[in-house]
């Protein structure tokens, strides 16, 4: 079974980093394009960076410049550096397939950006 677990959310102070981790497993993603999304309250989950099986990565413009997604195949892991946040970054991180209709969503960790 796919699972999806994600970690290294927590509180922090705006101009702050984070870098988070998505470890997954049930099968290997090393020839899969992988996403990070977020979902703040109210609103609907949103696709903030993009990693394909080559390594080319892509931002929205909200966040561009400031975070960078990464990926180690060997580990099936993919990682998150988040610098300069603000506090519109305040959101649930998941990762998963940069796919439509990606399925298998983990729990997702907390990310808050608060003075």
């Amino acid at each position: 079974q796919v699972q999806f677990v994600e970690s290294g959310g927590g509180l922090v102070q705006p101009g702050g980093s984070l870098r988070l981790s998505c470890a997954a497993s049930g099968r290997t993603f090393s020839m899969s394009a992988m996403g990070w999304y977020r979902q703040a309250p109210g609103k609907r989950r949103e696709l903030v960076a993009t990693i394909t099986a080559e390594g080319h990565t892509g931002y929205p413009d909200s966040v561009k410049g400031r975070f960078t997604i990464s990926r180690d195949n060997a580990k099936n892991t993919v990682y998150l550096q988040m610098n300069s946040l603000k506090p519109e970054d305040t959101a649930v991180y998941y990762c998963n397939e940069a796919a439509i209709g990606a399925t298998n969503w983990g729990q997702g960790t907390q990310v808050t950006v608060s003075s």
